[in-house]
Order: C-alpha cells, then structure tokens, then sequence
C-alpha cells in the first residue's frame, strides 16, 4: 500500500458524514432501520450505531454468516443459495426483503460478499461485495469491488462505509 492508499484509508475511516446523514433523515422522518451482514460480521452495524442517538431508528440487526442463518432468520430460500451462492444479488435481495418482512423495518440493508483472503474464485472474486437496500415497495442491490490485496479488515470495513452511502443514496433517490 503506499502512502496515497493510506490517506485515502484514514480519511474513509474519519468521514462519518453518510452514518450521521442517514440517522439524522432517519429520525427527522420518524423511520427504523434494520441491518443483516454476512461478509462484514457485524462492522456495518456498528457503524450505524457509532452515531448518538441511533436507538431511535434501529431497530434489528443481524449477522448472518451461515447460509442457515440467512434462511432462518432472513428467509433467503435454499434453492436462491444453491443456484446463485451466498454472494449473489439475488441472495442480497432476498436478505432485504426478509429483513424488512420480518423486523417491520421501514428500511433495511444487507451485506453478502469475499473479503478473503480465501474463499475467491474467479467468478467471485476477494473483495467483491453485493450490497442490498431497501424498502417495502423498491429494493436496490449494488455490486460493489474493493482491491483483494488489502488486509481483510480492510476490505470489510471499505464493505461496511460503501454500504452506508449506498443506503443513503438510496433514501436520496427515493424519498
């Protein structure tokens, strides 16, 4: 990594302007949140609850990282995991529309995808994430890849920030 890599790093790490701009609209709206992660092990929900005041709009969170879970608690169908695998857009989809279902959220988000170092094949690669957002009428999945020689934490925590200002585009757009 050079030097370059490593400013553009910090300063990712210090921006929490799409964390405070999506609970901020959260609040003034009077709408909750909830959160499912596989490939970002719970980082993407701690960084929507670094910011004060997110007891008001989350409302769940999970970490999914077993297929089981994204079937249990997600209802993400065995034959999607199957025919497309756990890092597809359409186990993404079906990880916000399971959550929004079963939390009654007003919005959700959801993380599938490699941060490696293993697990990357060449169709799916290490450091490609699906990232899932939505709402009860209208969900969103982005494709998303971050450099797969970066250290995993890294990569998990590039997953967890494009996933928030995903979400926060997303309200943008729709709302």
């Amino acid at each position: 990594m050079n030097i370059i890599d490593c400013f553009k790093i910090f300063k990712l790490v210090l921006d929490t302007e799409n964390e405070s701009a999506v609970g901020a609209w959260l609040v003034n709206n009077s709408k909750t949140l909830s959160v499912a992660e596989s490939c970002t092990g719970g980082l993407l929900s701690s960084l929507m609850t670094d910011v004060s005041g997110s007891s008001a709009y989350i409302k769940a969170n999970f970490v999914t990282y077993a297929n089981e879970a994204k079937e249990q608690y997600l209802n993400v169908q065995s034959d999607t995991l199957a025919k497309y695998g756990a890092v597809s857009v359409q186990t993404a989809e079906e990880m916000v529309h399971g959550l929004l279902k079963n939390t009654g959220s007003d919005y959700a988000i959801a993380t599938t995808g490699i941060a490696g170092p293993t697990g990357g094949t060449k169709e799916k690669p290490v450091g490609l994430v699906y990232i899932g957002v939505g709402k009860s009428d209208s969900v969103r999945v982005v494709k998303y890849n971050v450099n797969p020689k970066y250290p995993r934490l890294l990569i998990k925590y590039m997953f967890a920030k494009k996933s928030v200002a995903c979400l926060n585009e997303f309200i943008k757009e729709v709302e």
